[in-house]
């Protein structure tokens, strides 16, 4: 059992038959009444976010999520499949189990794929990726005064994220996955 005053971003747990794992959580402490902790939950199954308030000494049942690193393989138009390297067993996958980790990921690219109840629900990708970028505009000279000024950068999955302005087409950078920022050239 976990109590709500122990969420944290990741934690999944299981209620009323449902399974959630906890997207964003606030604990407010307001002036009159009593402290709560207020959260944005998406549904492990079906995706859907909901948005719940709990007490914080509030229990819930925590549930174990298999996690299993796996290689990215293909994409045949519908279905990415993905291989464990133990079996050599190949799953495919819908796009909603993959979207957000998908624009980071390259054919034969390694990925964290969590399971629960045998299930596959979710694909993380690596935190940190190299990727090359494949259009970007040139820099304009005088626009680098300020060492923030950043640009849009497309990468050769598709993502797009913003760079600083001295990057420039084929480029290969370093991005972190979890914040989608622009780490370091390479």
């Amino acid at each position: 059992m976990i109590s709500a005053g122990d969420f944290r971003k990741g934690v999944t747990f299981e209620e009323n038959g449902q399974v959630f794992t906890i997207i964003d959580f606030l604990h407010v402490k307001p002036g009159k009444g009593a402290a709560f902790v207020k959260t944005k939950l998406r549904n492990v199954i079906n995706g859907g976010i909901v948005e719940k308030s709990y007490n914080p000494t509030a229990k819930v049942q925590d549930v174990v999520i298999e996690r299993k690193e796996m290689q990215y393989l293909y994409n045949d138009g519908e279905l990415y499949y993905f291989m464990d390297q133990e079996t050599y067993e190949q799953i495919p996958l819908n796009l909603d189990m993959v979207e957000q980790a998908i624009k980071y990921l390259k054919e034969n690219m390694f990925a964290i794929i969590k399971f629960f109840k045998g299930e596959a629900f979710s694909v993380e990708p690596p935190n940190f990726v190299e990727l090359q970028i494949v259009e970007t505009e040139p820099a304009v000279k005088g626009n680098t005064a300020s060492s923030n000024v950043t640009k849009p950068a497309k990468l050769e999955t598709g993502a797009v994220i913003n760079v600083p302005m001295f990057v420039n087409e084929d480029d290969i950078i370093r991005v972190d996955t979890r914040t989608e920022e622009y780490m370091e050239r390479v």
